[in-house]
């Protein structure tokens, strides 16, 4: 080489070395909590295309766009890890009510309900384009009802072989793992066996066990037990979805907790997730006797109009009522009833004495059967305690969840969670009660549930993690959504950035709807 060009080059050289980097988005003087827990400090974000490549002092670089974030702290954007969206898509791709919440990446499939051809949904959601990022779980109650449909019975090995094939099926299609709703058709008719087997069909392809267990009250204690269990027996991560309990066993989470804490000094790993409200919201069919819904609909019905049948069916509810503490129904709200809309946001004792009916646990239970006869509705339940609300939250491995879907503002009278469940932790648990410290609840909604559920490159700010990004003034978020007036959006979330796209900008919603598929470390294998 001429001695003119290695003259250059020497000279050259620094500059090159020290030349400004350009970025889409720089994010600056910001206080970041990279989502670790570890300590917020002042810095700048550097953001080119979808990823994060910077992370320092970068007041001296330029970008396409600068977003300046003073007062403001800048974190991971917020992962749900139960949610319940199928159905919602189409409806509201935008997602809202996660987006404004903070949250930029939901795992489906909860509660033993999801898709059962998980690579055919995928494919949905990569045509309608979410502005969320989905990952899903293959649910139990599904896969067992494609086998065995509604029916009380248990599987023989022939059918036990086919649920696992769908199992695994579901994981090479990127599933990240298997979930179950023991409280539900047809799950709750499963023996722990026949679970275990399923679990040992999806920690093949390293999934999560997650569960809504058998009970959540006066059996808590053995359902934990069992969730564990099948942990310990398939060789899997467990997961104990919507972490709670209702009488009669209130005040009572610290064992709950020391379960949960012996298991894993154990070697087992078994983490919580928890929305932070003292009620609860699932079906009405809940409170009715397990056997009654075998087979359906048509089987219910048929069974109701049967006289002494029918008797049966008051008389167990009774006796539940009286097994869990309770006097009347007025915990009971319905949410939302499609065949009769005037009972949204109502109690059972209400529309009961609406109905002309003195105020008698039997007489209640008739008018919730009067509802199941015109085709039940979403309840909300008012059954927990604010003392172990607070105690499971400040519980370092309890993971902040919504249990929501995608909600379609202004229908019906749905629980609160489904807006507010992580401005309701940062405005009133962090902010206002001093529960825990803000970086430990930004690490409930990031890091953690990114680790537990193999979601490579989120839940962090660091250079090379994908750039899922909330901006938010830890002085004003709050959640605004209650459960007389619930449709509302969360508050203090000035910017939301997913996959390095603004999709929250200047507290509204940009329509962008950079959301991507997150499949699960079997979909790695397959390849």
């Amino acid at each position: 080489m001429p001695k003119l060009k290695l003259v250059f080059l020497f000279f050259l050289l620094p500059s090159l070395l020290f030349a400004q980097k350009h970025f889409d988005i720089i994010l600056k003087n910001g206080k970041i909590i990279d989502g670790a827990g570890n300590p917020w400090f002042y810095g700048d974000v550097g953001i080119v295309k979808n990823k994060i490549v910077s992370i320092g002092d970068l007041s001296k670089n330029k970008a396409k766009k600068t977003i300046d974030a003073s007062g403001l702290i800048i974190a991971p954007g917020f992962i749900d890890v139960h949610t319940h969206i199928e159905g919602d898509e189409k409806k509201t791709p935008t997602a809202d009510n996660f987006i404004y919440d903070g949250v930029t990446t939901v795992i489906t499939g909860n509660c033993g309900s999801s898709n059962i051809d998980i690579a055919k949904y995928f494919k949905q959601l990569d045509s309608i384009r979410l502005s969320i990022n989905v990952a899903t779980l293959i649910g139990h109650n599904d896969v067992r009802r494609a086998v065995l449909g509604e029916k009380a019975v248990t599987p023989d090995e022939a059918q036990l072989k086919q649920m696992e094939n769908l199992v695994e099926q579901a994981m090479r299609d990127g599933a990240v793992g298997f979930s179950t709703g023991l409280i539900y058709t047809p799950g709750l008719y499963s023996k722990t066996p026949e679970v275990i087997a399923l679990a040992k069909a999806a920690a093949k392809y390293h999934g999560v066990y997650t569960s809504h267990m058998r009970n959540e009250s006066d059996k808590i204690f053995d359902a934990i037990n069992e969730a564990i269990d099948v942990g310990r027996e398939a060789g899997m991560p467990v997961e104990i979805s919507h972490f709670k309990v209702g009488l009669p066993n209130w005040n009572k989470s610290d064992q709950m907790i020391a379960m949960v804490e012996k298991a894993r000094a154990e070697g087992l790993d078994v983490t919580v997730d928890q929305y932070p409200y003292t009620a609860s919201s699932t079906t009405l069919n809940v409170l009715l006797p397990d056997w009654l819904l075998d087979g359906g609909r048509d089987s219910v019905m048929k069974r109701l109009n049967d006289p002494a049948i029918h008797q049966k069916v008051v008389d167990e509810m009774i006796k539940d009522m009286a097994r869990r503490g309770r006097q009347h129904f007025d915990y009971a709200v319905v949410a939302h009833c499609d065949s009769d809309t005037t009972l949204n946001g109502k109690n059972i004792m209400q529309i009961n004495i609406e109905k002309s009916r003195t105020s008698t646990i039997p007489n209640e239970i008739e008018t919730m059967l009067d509802i199941t006869k015109i085709g039940s509705a979403s309840m909300v339940f008012h059954g927990m305690n604010e003392d172990d609300v607070e105690n499971i939250l400040k519980f370092p491995l309890t993971m902040v969840a919504s249990d929501s879907g995608i909600r379609l503002f202004g229908s019906g009278v749905p629980h609160p969670r489904g807006y507010g469940s992580n401005a309701r932790v940062l405005g009133y648990y962090v902010r206002e009660k001093h529960l825990i410290r803000l970086e430990d609840a930004v690490r409930k909604m990031t890091s953690l549930p990114a680790q537990k559920f193999h979601l490579t490159g989120r839940g962090l700010l660091q250079p090379g993690m994908f750039a899922d990004i909330v901006i938010f003034d830890a002085n004003t978020v709050k959640d605004e959504s209650t459960f007389g007036h619930p449709h509302a959006y969360s508050v203090g979330f000035k910017y939301v950035l997913v996959n390095g796209q603004l999709t929250v900008d200047n507290f509204k919603h940009t329509g962008t709807r950079n959301g991507a598929i997150l499949r699960g470390p079997g979909f790695e294998q397959k390849k």
